[in-house]
């Protein structure tokens, strides 16, 4: 990277922890810290959300679907506005009210308030092991960015670099200061790629001429992808939006209602369209580079074998000019860490909230909140060194918490009296079936996800005893 790129590098990332320390400052109670003190605007609160649930790191996700199957892999985020959508419709209606009522800061003080707090013990120890698969996530997607930007350090130090400035600047911001951030740098980063980006991607391969020469044809159709991905991904993401914590925390920050739901529909029409195929068409740009021989100098001749997360950053690193490049590679690491930081306060919050249940009024909870956010940070980067592919560990992620949480959700939402040993049972079979099928790398039937499954057995295992109770 040129000096001149370095030097906007460092200042834009100064200038980001700037932000942090001067909402650490303001902070003054656990409702500043992981709720914004209930009082964000809707804008502020949607691009946070695309900022939170897209990410770098399924932006680096999506940038290896279009490098290994063109334009069909923006159906993964299609489930985004579909998600969104549906939990703004039936879901924000019911638990905005109640978070205004009882002033709640995470998800499982919802299912306390419909089952028991044991249920919402289970739930806030499955929301942290699946948020430190997350945040490992995103410490590995900034890593291969690192990597791919800067040849001469090792997949290894990058994670260690980005895990210790993910959990630097978490430690100090509370999520006003992620929301804040969020908005500045997703504006940044969606005007970079899609005025400059992509344009100069574009050029730079040779157009369409070159792009109809280079791929095969199923690149660029919508229907290059198989109605079994479809299912994985339809099961594994819409129901994200129902169970996950960093949503809960923006709902509650929401100034009211209204703007909580406005806030979802912003969000879903910026995750499909717009970043799905922004995504997606870079790393179709990166397929057709790395074919015509211009990764080479970076030791990928055609033929080679590459990981194709690591074609996006590599296509970026060779178009953009000096300035522009240090400004989109600042971008691409900050969406990196708000997704990571977020990801870290939602853990944080599901220890200190639902499994030590600290006092809401105790003077030096954020001071708790924080050690416990390093504590998590360190976790999760050990993690980030065991794992290879981004997208891989965001839906391991994704599928052991849904299917451990979906169920009793559906539960308080469309019974008057669901059980809570339903719920409790539901939680530990599900999440213990996707876990276990994870785990052992068993072949599953139909190529179906093993979310699928766990949701499966923990919808039946709900009805059983809900049935049971009900009797």
């Amino acid at each position: 990277m040129h000096i001149i790129d370095l030097s906007i590098f460092i200042i834009y990332m100064a200038s980001m922890l700037g932000v942090g320390i001067y909402f650490l400052k303001r902070n003054k109670s656990q409702d500043d810290y992981y709720v914004g003190g209930r009082e964000m605007t809707s804008l502020h609160i949607g691009l946070s959300v695309v900022a939170t649930d897209v990410g770098g790191g399924f932006s680096i996700g999506l940038g290896g679907l279009g490098f290994f199957i063109g334009l069909s892999g923006s159906w993964m985020l299609f489930t985004g506005i579909i998600g969104a959508w549906i939990s703004a419709i039936f879901l924000i209606p019911i638990i905005y009210p109640l978070a205004r009522k009882y002033h709640f800061l995470s998800f499982p003080e919802v299912l306390n308030h419909f089952y028991n707090r044991k249920v919402a013990i289970v739930a806030g120890i499955i929301s942290l092991i699946g948020y430190i698969g997350f945040t490992s996530s995103q410490v590995l997607a900034g890593a291969k960015l690192a990597a791919a930007t800067f040849p001469s350090i090792t997949m290894v130090d990058a994670v260690l670099l980005m895990g210790v400035v993910v959990i630097g600047y978490t430690v100090l911001g509370g999520l006003k200061a992620v929301i804040f951030t969020d908005t500045i740098q997703w504006i940044i980063l969606m005007v970079g790629l899609i005025l400059i980006g992509i344009p100069l991607g574009f050029v730079k391969v040779g157009g369409w001429e070159a792009i109809r020469t280079y791929l095969p044809k199923e690149f660029l159709s919508l229907s290059n992808i198989s109605l079994v991905q479809s299912i994985n991904w339809l099961i594994t993401i819409v129901p994200i939006w129902f169970v996950g914590m960093t949503l809960y925390q923006r709902i509650y920050a929401s100034k009211d209602e209204k703007t909580a739901k406005k806030a979802w529909f912003i969000a879903g029409l910026f995750e499909w369209p717009i970043m799905a195929f922004m995504g997606i068409t870079l790393g179709l740009l990166g397929r057709v580079a790395f074919e015509q021989g211009m990764f080479t100098e970076f030791g990928y001749a055609p033929g080679s074998e590459i990981d194709a997360e690591i074609g996006l950053p590599l296509l970026l690193t060779h178009i953009f000019p000096i300035g522009l490049m240090g400004l989109l590679m600042s971008s691409y690491f900050s969406a990196i860490m708000s997704t990571a930081d977020s990801c870290l306060m939602a853990a944080s919050g599901n220890f200190i909230t639902d499994i030590l249940r600290l006092s809401k009024h105790n003077k030096k909870s954020i001071r708790y909140s924080q050690l416990a956010t390093l504590v998590i940070g360190i976790l999760a980067i050990l993690l980030a060194t065991k794992m290879q592919n981004v997208l891989d560990l965001m839906l391991y992620s994704y599928a052991f918490m849904v299917s451990g949480l979906f169920v009793p959700v559906l539960g308080f939402m469309f019974l008057k009296k669901p059980s809570a040993h339903a719920a409790m049972f539901a939680m530990i079979f599900g999440g213990g079936t996707t876990l276990a099928l994870i785990l052992t790398e068993i072949v599953l039937p139909f190529g179906l996800d093993a979310n699928f499954f766990g949701i499966t057995i923990s919808a039946s295992v709900f009805a059983l005893i809900q049935n049971m109770y009900k009797k």
